[in-house]
C-alpha cells in the first residue's frame, strides 16, 4: 500500500515515517483492496501536552475512510488513528457483505418466481 506522509510546518523524522508506514501496512490484513493512504502530521498550538495530531485518509474502492488521532506523541496518535481505521474497515466489510448477501437472496427469489 502506498502511503503519503506530509508533515505540516515541521520536518518529520525518517523513523516516524517508517513507523507510520509499518502500522498502516497492517491494515492490509483486514482489507486487501486498499488503494492508497494520505497521512498529515500537525503540531497544534495548545497548552495541553497532547498537541500532536495525525489525520489519515484511506482510499478504498467506492469509499474514503478518515481518522484523526491526537496524543502526546505522534506514535500514540498514529496508533489511535489506525485503530479507528481498522474498526471502520471492519464495519465497511460487514455492510458490503450484507448488501451482497441480500442481492444474492433477491436473485434467487426472482429466478424462482420465473421458473
Amino acid at each position: 500500500m502506498n502511503i503519503t506522509v506530509q508533515s505540516i510546518r515541521f520536518d518529520a523524522d525518517r523513523r516516524l515515517i517508517k513507523f507510520i508506514q509499518k502500522r498502516a501496512n497492517k491494515l492490509d490484513q483486514f482489507f486487501d483492496h486498499i488503494i492508497d493512504g494520505e497521512c498529515y502530521l500537525k503540531l497544534e498550538n495548545v497548552e495541553d501536552e497532547a498537541n500532536k495530531v495525525m489525520e489519515f485518509k484511506l482510499n478504498i474502492p467506492g469509499n474514503q475512510l478518515f481518522a484523526k488521532g491526537q496524543a502526546k506523541s505522534f506514535e500514540e496518535a498514529a496508533d489511535l488513528a489506525i485503530e479507528s481505521l481498522r474498526r471502520q474497515i471492519n464495519k465497511h466489510k460487514t455492510k458490503t457483505r450484507a448488501k451482497a448477501s441480500n442481492h444474492k437472496e433477491w436473485l434467487v427469489s426472482t429466478s424462482e418466481s420465473f421458473a
